[in-house]
C-alpha cells in the first residue's frame, strides 16, 4: 500500500485521511452545486410557465370568460436569468448583506419588500341598468393609506363609468379590511389614487425609478390573479418603452413597460416590481394569445400625481394629430416611394390630422415633417411632448417640411378631450 501511494506522489500515508476528507468534502460540494441547479431549474420553470390563453387586463371584469389554462404548455427556463437572480451555490456571490451580485435581491427578498402593502380591491360598479363586482389589485405608497392601483376598474375609456359613491373595499395582506375613498383618476394612463384611514400607520411601498430599466432586467408582478391573493409571478423586461399605437391603442401616445410575467384578471393596478423591492410600474393590462403584457412606468405616475397634487387632474395640452417618428431607414423608404418626400435627416411625420383640431386650424397637414418645435430640432414625438408640457391655450411655434417647402407655423394648444382621445 505505501509502494503504492508513494508511487501516486503521495509521500505522506498519513495525509491520505485529509485526501479522503477533501474528496468527500468535494463531492458533497459537487452534488450540493448539481442537486441546486436542478432546484432553481425546477423553480425557474415554475416561475416562467408561459400562459397561452392570455386576455386584456384593460377594461376586464368578473363577467369576463372564464381563463383556461392549459396544463400541457411548455415551461422556458431561462437560465442566463437565472445566474443572475437564483440562490446561487457560491457564497462568493453574496455579500453579509444577503444581496445577490453586484446589490442586486433574491425574488424573496424583493417580494418580502412589497408584499406587506399589497392590497385587494373590490367594487361595486354600474353597468347599464345592473350592478357588477368587480376586483383588482393595489400598492400602499404611504404610512397614511394613499393606494396607487389603475383607473379602469372604476371607470370606462370615456370616464363617465365609476364606482358606486366612490367608494371601494380594500383588503391587505395581514386580513384587515377598510373601505376606501377614489381620490383621483386618469384614464389615459390607466392610473388612479386611492385613500384608507386607520389610527396607526400602514405598510408601504417605495416608489424607485423607471428610467433606468433595460430589456433584460428582472421583475416581478405582485397581484390577486382570478382572486388568488398576494400572488408573485417573475419574468424580464422585454422593452422598456412600448409605444402605445404599435400594441393597437388609439388616442395620446403612451410608453410602457413589456414584460413577460404571467398576469390574469385580477392582477390589474398592482405592482410591478425590480429586485430592489421598489415600484416601478403598475400592471395595466395583457394582451391575446402572446406572452407578454405591460406596465405603466412610474416615471410617468409620478408626473401624474404631481399634477394630481399641482391641479387635482391631469392637464394635458392637445393638438389634434397624429405623429410618427423617423429614422433614417424610414425616411430612405419614403423618399423612394415619393421623390417629393422632404429632404430631412430627422423629424416627426405627421399621418394624420383631426378636423378643427389646433393643427389643422394653425395648416398643419398630412405628410408634413416636423423638424422644429418651439425654436429647437426634433426628431421624436416624446421630444414634442416634453417641450408642450401641461401648457394649455399656449402657441406652439412649429417648422414643418412640405416636399420643397419650409414652413412656419403657430398651434394653439387646447385641453385634451377625453370623447376624441
Amino acid at each position: 500500500m505505501r509502494r503504492f501511494l508513494v508511487y501516486a506522489g503521495i509521500r505522506n500515508p498519513k495525509s491520505v485521511t485529509r485526501i479522503i476528507a477533501l474528496a468527500v468534502a468535494g463531492g458533497a460540494g459537487w452534488l450540493y452545486s448539481n442537486s441546486s441547479a436542478d432546484f432553481n431549474m425546477i423553480t425557474s420553470e415554475s416561475l416562467f410557465k408561459h400562459w397561452r390563453d392570455s386576455m386584456m387586463l384593460q377594461y376586464a371584469t368578473s363577467e369576463d370568460p372564464s381563463v383556461i389554462i392549459h396544463p400541457h404548455d411548455k415551461l422556458h427556463p431561462i437560465l442566463s436569468w437565472m445566474d443572475s437572480v437564483s440562490v446561487a451555490s457560491n457564497d462568493s456571490n453574496k455579500d453579509t448583506s444577503g444581496e445577490v451580485g453586484g446589490g442586486s435581491k433574491s425574488i424573496a427578498d424583493a417580494a418580502a419588500d412589497v408584499l406587506p402593502a399589497l392590497v385587494y380591491i373590490t367594487l361595486s360598479r354600474n353597468r347599464g341598468k345592473a350592478v357588477h363586482t368587480i376586483a383588482g389589485s393595489g400598492t400602499i405608497i404611504d404610512p397614511n393609506g394613499t393606494i396607487l392601483t389603475c383607473a379602469h376598474l372604476f371607470s370606462s375609456q370615456d370616464g363617465k363609468e365609476v364606482a358606486l359613491n366612490g367608494k371601494v373595499n380594500v383588503t391587505l395582506q395581514d386580513g384587515r379590511s377598510f373601505v376606501g375613498t377614489i381620490l383621483n383618476t386618469d384614464i389615459h394612463y390607466d392610473v388612479a389614487l386611492v385613500k384608507i384611514d386607520a389610527t396607526t400607520p400602514f405598510p408601504a411601498a417605495k416608489l424607485g425609478s423607471s428610467c433606468k430599466l433595460r430589456p433584460g432586467d428582472s421583475v416581478l408582478a405582485l397581484g390577486s390573479p382570478l382572486g388568488l391573493k398576494n400572488t408573485v409571478t417573475a419574468g424580464i423586461v422585454s422593452c422598456v418603452n412600448r409605444e402605445s399605437y404599435v400594441i393597437g391603442l388609439g388616442g395620446m401616445l403612451r410608453h410602457y413597460i413589456q414584460t413577460d410575467c404571467a398576469l390574469y384578471h385580477g392582477n390589474s393596478g398592482g405592482p410591478l416590481v425590480n429586485l430592489y423591492g421598489e415600484v416601478i410600474g403598475v400592471n395595466v393590462m395583457g394582451c391575446h394569445h402572446g406572452d407578454y403584457n405591460f406596465a405603466v412606468p412610474v416615471d410617468s405616475i409620478l408626473k401624474i400625481m404631481d399634477q394630481f397634487k399641482k391641479n387635482g387632474t391631469v392637464i394635458r395640452p392637445w393638438l389634434g394629430m397624429k405623429m410618427v417618428d423617423l429614422d433614417e431607414i424610414r425616411i430612405s423608404q419614403l423618399i423612394y416611394r415619393n421623390p417629393k418626400f422632404p429632404s430631412v435627416t430627422k423629424g416627426v411625420l405627421v399621418v394624420m390630422v383631426v378636423p378643427g383640431s389646433p393643427a389643422d386650424v394653425a395648416g398643419i397637414c398630412p405628410g408634413d415633417v416636423v423638424v422644429k418645435f418651439q425654436g429647437k430640432s426634433v426628431g421624436s414625438i416624446s421630444q414634442i411632448t416634453t417641450l408642450m408640457g401641461d401648457e394649455v391655450g399656449k402657441p406652439f411655434k412649429v417648422v414643418v417640411k412640405r416636399a420643397a417647402e419650409t414652413l412656419r407655423l403657430t398651434m394653439i394648444s387646447e385641453s385634451t378631450n377625453p370623447e376624441i382621445q
